[in-house]
Parts: structure tokens; sequence; C-alpha cells
């Protein structure tokens, strides 16, 4: 079987088509970071025309590249949330509009499910069951999952998302948007120990997560330098901010590990790519006598593959969309089940 799969959920358009025995066949993706980068972050009327444009152009495309026809299609998949309600919606209804003029199943898929599912798009693989941390611009969740669509979350962030908290404070060092990334390259010219910030709810008892207050903690260093900041002590206060997000992901992962028993850690989202966060992790397994599973490089960010390889999964359990086009911008991971089982997908 072969699903195609379109990706909109806020400002990259993603479309892939997946075939059940030959796996990936094509992953066709268009990012809108340069036109969002003027205006500092993402303009959500702006995103949704630009999918408006981008979407059947990449539909033909991933046909073209794969050598195939809509004939040889059994279904269109594609994200219903979460995401943003009107780039959302051009997804859904391209995808829609596919399957009814193909005579083929609709497949609504959660954007977190195709997160988490990420690296089953690897070779090497993790086997069920497993402990996932999915660390991204909008979530920072510990998972532990069963089995496909069998998920137990156990811990959040219960303020700011790691990847926002990059943002925020890349903001707060004057780097430009997409800040994130850009203060990860910073950070590795950083002096190490020369500032040190909190570790907030690092020995709280459970699994959930806080970085509101270490953003603030930045902000406050900074404000002893009155705004002036040269290069190295940037990269400086970068790389003492990287230190402790990545310890309090790892000190909650390990917890969690040695809570469950499990020896397998998934991490994914677009923070999964961070080169410090991979290392420290990589090392605490290794510790631990386990091992971790990542998605590559280009499937951490948001993309059409992890959807399609979702969205198959999805479609062999029968799931298909009703006639009413619906999508839900708030659409948690603890109540996918939920929604498919009420139909209301």
């Amino acid at each position: 079987m072969r699903v195609l799969s379109i990706e909109s959920s806020c400002d990259e358009t993603g479309v892939a088509v997946y075939d059940d025995q030959k796996g990936l066949l094509t992953n066709q993706l268009y990012s809108q970071i340069k036109m969002h980068a003027e205006y500092g972050g993402v303009v959500p009327e702006l995103a949704s025309r630009d999918h408006i444009r981008k979407a059947v152009p990449l539909v033909k495309e991933a046909l073209s590249s794969s050598g195939l026809t809509p004939d040889d299609i059994d279904a269109v998949v594609y994200t219903a949330g979460p995401g943003l309600v009107g780039a959302l919606m051009v997804g859904a209804t391209v995808a829609r509009t596919l399957a009814y003029a193909w005579d083929k199943p609709a497949v609504p898929v959660n954007h977190m499910e195709g997160h988490l599912l990420a690296p089953m798009l690897e070779e090497n693989r993790p086997e069920y069951p497993f402990l996932a941390l999915l660390v991204s611009g909008g979530h920072t969740m510990i998972v532990r999952v069963n089995d496909f669509a069998s998920y137990e979350i156990m811990g959040e962030s219960v303020d700011d998302a790691a990847g926002e908290a990059f943002d925020k404070t890349a903001k707060l060092l004057g780097i430009p948007y997409p800040g994130g990334a850009l203060l990860s390259a910073l950070a590795e010219k950083g002096t190490k120990d020369r500032f040190k910030f909190p570790r907030p709810m690092l020995n709280h008892q459970g699994y959930n997560f806080s970085f509101s207050g270490l953003k603030t903690a930045v902000s406050l260093a900074i404000k002893d330098f009155d705004g002036e900041l040269d290069e190295q002590t940037k990269a400086d206060l970068a790389l003492a901010f990287e230190d402790a997000v990545v310890d309090i992901l790892k000190a909650k992962c390990t917890r969690a590990l040695r809570d469950t028993g499990l020896n397998q850690l998934v991490i994914a989202g677009g923070v999964s790519a961070n080169k410090h966060l991979r290392s420290a992790m990589k090392s605490m397994m290794e510790q631990l006598h386990g091992k971790v599973f990542y998605p590559r490089t280009e499937f951490c960010t948001d993309n059409g593959a992890m959807i399609a390889y979702a969205g198959m999964q999805r479609f062999k359990k029968g799931v298909s969309a009703s006639r009413e086009i619906c999508v839900f911008p708030r659409w948690p991971l603890s109540s996918i089940d939920e929604m498919y089982s009420s139909k209301s997908v």
C-alpha cells in the first residue's frame, strides 16, 4: 500500500509518499523561514497563503519524483492538528479534495504522533515498548510508548516548551529568527561555567518541566551588562542556557527510564537535532546500558515523511475521515484515541 501525505501545521509545507513495503519513496519540503524572518516570527495569515501556493505543486513533484500516478495511491493522509488553524485548513482541504477527486480514503493524522514515530523511518529503529522525549518549539513531554497508538504521557512542560525557551532566549541575545538553532551554534564558541543558571524543577517529584524561569535568569544576567554584550559574552550565556536545558531533559529522562525499567529512548521534535543534547543523551544511555534513537536531521523539524508513516499506520487500523473537513488546533497526544474513536475526525 502507498499513501501520499500533506503536512501544513505551521511554516513548512511537506508532501511525501510512503510505501509499506519499500518505505519512503519521496519527501518534498518547502520552508517559509525566510519569509517569516522579516517579522521575527511566524505570521499565521502569511503562512496559510504560502501553503496555498505550494501544496499542489509539491504534490505534483512528489508524484513525478516517485514515478507514480494517483491510481498508485491508496490513501491521502494529512495533518489535522495540532497547529495553526488556517494552515491546517489549507492542508486538510487540499488533501480531502485530492482524495475525493481520486476516489481514495482520507486519513487525518496527529502532528505529535508524527514526530513521535519519525525514528521509525530509519533502518535502526526502536522496538515497542520504549520511552520518548518529544522536544520542540511547541511541546516538551515524556511519553511511555507501549505500542503504536498506546501512549502514556508521563510528564510535560508546565509553561514554555524547550524549543520556545531557546527561541525567546535567542531573541534576548539579539539573535535573529529563527533563533534556536543559531543560539546552539553560538554556544559552541562559549566558555563553560562562566555563567551558571538554575535548573527549574530538576529535583521536583515527577517528570514535568519548566523553562520560563530559566529564560528569566538569562534576562537578569543580560541586564547586569546594561545591554552591552560582546560576542564572547553572548556565546558564554548561550552555552550556560543550553547546558541548563540539557541537564533538565537528561535528569527527567533518566528518572523516567529507571522508574519504568525501559532501556530504549526516542528523542524527536525540532530540538532533537541539537548536537549538545544528542551527545549528552548518548552518554547517558551508555551509562544506563540502553539505546537512544533519533530521526535524521531533516525529519526532526516538520515534514511530510513523518505524517506519511503515521498516516499509513492509522490507515491500516481502518481510520478514515468523515465528509466534514475538520481540523484541531489543539489536539493533545493524551486524547488522540478519544478523538479517533469519537469519529469527529
